[in-house]
Order: structure tokens, then sequence, then C-alpha cells
């Protein structure tokens, strides 16, 4: 009889273990739920917030153009289906303010240009570097107010300097450099395509710099607009 009763007792000792553990795992998926609900909405937030922030420093600089602002050549080229190429030179035979490799594909790049008329790129870095603004080596960056990657900025490479110097004589245009032009090294290889403008060069503070291209008839607002932020 002793015998049958503590058998009872430990047969309920064990379903009253499953039933904690099973709730456990209940609680546990609700909590990993939660989590993820949690997460989305935090992204959709920092996303928010950084648009907001890119557009202060658009007011801001607009607010500072006064005179006339110093002019920079704006070069942005790549493969078809490589990544996008960012340089910015003083002269066409300098080296380069900055060279980057944004995180966009160039034939997707040149649709959204096509589609919109317009592009917004918001580069985005953390404080605390010693860099001059234009020499931060990543970027968060925003394609007309959507998050898209990272860009890094490197050193002009021997490819870089061959589709730079096939356009040097180009003030304002776009075009498709043919392979024997641009070809050299695993960075260009193919054909290029790129646009070349005239950019006024806007610096708010040490901390915010913006690009505007020049319209060469001088009439509406720039096309493409580039905007460094550290936050």
């Amino acid at each position: 009889m002793l015998g049958t009763v503590m058998a009872t007792g430990e047969e309920e000792e064990v379903k009253r273990g499953m039933n904690d553990q099973n709730h456990h795992h209940s609680n546990s998926s609700s909590s990993n739920t939660a989590n993820s609900s949690v997460s989305k909405r935090k992204a959709v937030f920092m996303a928010a917030l950084a648009v907001s922030r890119f557009r202060s420093v658009l007011a801001s600089a607009i607010a500072r153009r006064q005179g006339r602002s110093p002019r920079v050549v704006g070069t942005l080229y790549g493969r078809r289906r490589g990544h996008v190429h960012l340089s910015f030179q003083l002269k066409p035979q300098m080296q380069p303010l900055t060279l980057l490799e944004l995180p966009t594909a160039t034939n997707e790049f040149v649709k959204e240009m096509a589609a919109s008329g317009l592009m917004r790129i918001a580069l985005e870095c953390d404080r605390g570097g010693e860099a001059r603004l234009i020499e931060e080596p990543v970027w968060r960056v925003y394609c007309n107010g959507l998050r898209c990657g990272y860009a890094f900025r490197r050193e002009c490479r021997p490819e870089d300097w061959k589709a730079l110097r096939a356009v040097e004589q180009v003030s304002v245009g776009a075009g498709v450099l043919p392979a024997t032009a641009a070809a050299a090294g695993d960075g260009l290889e193919g054909e290029v395509m790129y646009m070349r403008a005239m950019f006024e060069r806007v610096v708010g503070s040490k901390d915010t710099e913006a690009f505007y291209m020049i319209s060469p008839d001088g009439h509406g607002g720039p096309e493409l607009s580039v905007f460094l932020l550290r936050v």
C-alpha cells in the first residue's frame, strides 16, 4: 500500500514537472515573439530618426548657402552589375578628396535616377573618430530615404584612375566606357557606366557637409545630392 502511494506521488511530481516545462517553453516562445516585435519597431524607429536627421542637415546646409560655394568634380561610375563608385575631386587631374564604394548596384542606381529624376544619398557615421568628415572610412547609406547598406572609403587604385582619366575631359555628361578603356584588375573589368558633373560643396560644420550637383543650364534643383553627417 505504501509503495502504491509513493508511486502515485512520484507520478504526480513528474506530471507537475512536465507542466512546468511546457509552461516554460510557452513563455520562452512568447518572449521570442515579443523580442522580435520590439526589434522590428526599433528598426522602424531608427530609420525614421535617420531620415529626420538628414532633413535637419539639409535645412541647415541650405540656410548656410551664402554666396558662391566651392565647386568640385563629382564622378559616379561602375560596372553594370558591380557597385557604384563615387569620387569627388578639386580638379580632374588631382587625387580624389574621397572615393567611396557604395552598396548600390550600378544598374539599379541608374534605374532609380531614371524613374524618380532625383537621388538623395545620405551618408551617416558615428562620432569619435579623429579623421576629417570627408575622410571617414565607413558610412551607413540611405538612398532616397531608404537604408541600403554600408559605403567604404578606399584609396584610388589603378583601375579607378583608368576610369577617371578616361572621362577627364568630360565636364558634364553620362555614358559608357568601352571595356578596353576601363578594364584593369578585378574591380572594373568590362564596360563601365559613368555620370560626371560639377558639384557645389557646402560645409555646414565639422560634422556636416553636402554636395549639390549643378545643373548645366542653371535651372531647377539638383538631380543628385550627397549629404555627409557625423552623429
